[in-house]
């Protein structure tokens, strides 16, 4: 049978050996903790889940608008304007299946085959090949701890050619557990003055920060930045709905209506009544439900970067968003435990499955191979639990 060179060229994910390797440990009841989960581990607050069964009764279970219902877009819009001080129409805004479908949409949307896109490490696994399916190249700039991982006006000054259509920024990161500040987002934004690059802003994190930090949309910093960002976000993380599939994309008009169409022959309209449950996210109770969950966040997270930074040959940056923490491992590259040579982040956590029974994320696929990936997005005691695992395997 004949495969497409397109689905060819998508290759199967570098972390599906070890996932695949967990869920069979796991099956033979093997007690193996789980670093890798990329959702919240609360359930969806109880009035969003009572405002879509009182949408199924009132018989909302048809077609809408491909671009999402009206209320929605509107709605979106009031908390853009509220929240990020940035002013849409509700034309400006589409709702799409779920933050992973409103890049791939994007992408469709404004590239085309040889378009450039700077890509700074470390990137959401997706990122790159959203970018290779619209023909496009992802040109990659590689960070360093020194700089919290985040690309410089400078990195970007260099990495700007004839080609460059897009610059990517995700803020706060996934698997970085970074964020942008105001000040590092304007100077980013000063350097595409002039140029033709949209900046895609994924900004699905941001109600998730720690400490000190102050969240910015890239888009409200200037005129300028705002003419040429598509601001995209979701209900996933913040909401605790990652089943419920709903992301959304803000920006310039003709960019949305393009989006529009294709949506309307890819996928049509997002779930009916789910739409209806998202107009309650955003509604009054949305805060206390946010910022409990958001504290138990920050909580665990110093929790887990303390413990990793006391692991010696492990470095830790501690996260400032998200629910991810990002440690260079890159100390203990070399050695051989229990018979088993760690080359890199692949190797590691292969080896931290098998012998500690822990999973987590390998960095290589977020272009970071000296680093890997941990949620915490788990209970505290199994934080403490898998964190032990990790010091005694390390300390052999």
């Amino acid at each position: 049978m004949k495969i497409s060179k397109r689905a060819q060229a998508v290759p199967p994910s570098a972390t599906i050996a070890v996932t695949v390797r967990a869920r069979e440990l796991k099956a033979q009841g093997v007690d193996v903790i789980g670093f890798g989960a990329g959702e919240p581990d609360f359930d969806t607050p109880d009035y969003i889940k009572d405002a879509a069964i009182e949408a199924l009764r009132a018989g909302q279970t048809k077609y809408t608008a491909a671009a999402g219902i009206i209320e929605l877009r509107t709605a979106i819009a009031d908390k853009l304007e509220k929240e990020n001080g940035l002013k849409y129409t509700p034309d400006q805004i589409i709702v799409n299946i779920g933050g992973k479908h409103s890049v791939y949409d994007l992408m469709q949307a404004v590239l085309d085959p040889g378009d450039e896109v700077i890509l700074p490490t470390p990137y959401w696994v997706t990122y790159p090949e959203a970018i290779k399916l619209a023909g496009a190249v992802p040109k990659i700039v590689q960070t360093d701890r020194d700089n919290s991982y985040k690309i410089t006006p400078h990195q970007l000054k260099d990495a700007l050619t004839e080609k460059t259509a897009m610059l990517l920024i995700n803020s706060p990161n996934n698997p970085g557990g970074f964020t942008y500040t105001p000040e590092e987002l304007k100077g980013i934004a000063e350097v595409l003055e002039g140029t033709n690059a949209y900046v895609l802003s994924d900004e699905i994190y941001e109600k998730l920060i720690y400490g000190d930090t102050k969240f910015v949309s890239f888009a409200s910093i200037s005129e300028d930045a705002y003419n040429r960002t598509l601001t995209l976000n979701g209900f996933s993380k913040a909401f605790s709905m990652t089943g419920w599939r709903l992301g959304y994309a803000a920006g310039p008009l003709e960019v949305i209506k393009a989006m529009g169409r294709l949506q309307s022959h890819m996928t049509s309209n997002p779930v009916t009544f789910a739409q209806y449950a998202a107009i309650a996210a955003l509604g009054e109770p949305a805060d206390e439900a946010i910022e409990n969950m958001r504290k138990e966040f920050e909580r665990r997270g110093k929790y887990m970067a303390d413990r990793l930074n006391g692991i010696e040959g492990v470095e830790c940056l501690e996260s400032t968003g998200a629910f991810y923490c990002f440690p260079d491992v890159s100390g203990h590259y070399g050695r051989i435990i229990n018979n088993v040579k760690i080359n890199g982040s692949m190797d590691f956590a292969k080896a931290l499955l098998e012998q500690a029974n822990v999973a987590l994320v390998p960095g290589l696929p977020f272009g970071c191979d000296n680093n890997v990936r941990l949620s915490f997005a788990c209970s505290l005691e199994q934080i403490t639990k898998g964190l032990d695992r990790i010091e005694k395997w390390l300390a052999q």
